[in-house]
């Protein structure tokens, strides 16, 4: 098998990046079950959800780009695009961190899924910091390196 033959960074950052992508999506759903309600409720969307939502999808997107092995080998500079969607969940982890960590849910499902959703963003925060840090350092440590054969070319 082909996969077997690369390194194991690129297989630990492929299975990095899939927890990424389900999570994302594991946040999508979440908070997309509120936007249902207050849609089928003929109540205007509040944007701190929709926010979320947002956030979910470029995750998920990015998550599943970053899925294709030449991805990330050639394109490492887009640690930039990761960092900035580490501020996304950090902001998003504040906004319903502050709503939702000290709420008492008392049976209330709804509140407790919002509860579970805070963790979930927790997580998902830190997975975009480790993956940030990850290859920002590869993409510096990378970034003059000299093509093997002339040593002249910028790889």
């Amino acid at each position: 098998m082909a996969i077997l033959n690369e390194p194991m960074t690129y297989l630990a950052f492929g299975v990095v990046r899939f927890i990424q992508f389900i999570l994302a999506l594991t946040v999508c759903g979440l908070y997309g079950v509120d936007v249902t309600s207050m849609r089928k409720a003929h109540v205007h969307t509040d944007g701190r959800w929709a926010y979320a939502i947002v956030v979910g999808t470029f995750s998920a997107i990015t998550a599943l780009v970053y899925l294709i092995p030449v991805t990330m080998r050639k394109m490492s500079i887009l640690f930039v695009w990761d960092v900035l969607l580490l501020f996304f969940w950090i902001v998003l982890f504040g906004i319903f961190g502050k709503l939702f960590i000290k709420e008492d849910a008392e049976g209330n499902k709804d509140i407790q899924r919002m509860k579970n959703a805070v963790w979930v963003d927790l997580i998902n925060m830190l997975l975009w910091l480790a993956t940030s840090i990850s290859v920002g350092i590869y993409w510096f440590k990378h970034r003059h390196n000299r093509s093997q054969f002339t040593g002249r070319a910028v790889v």
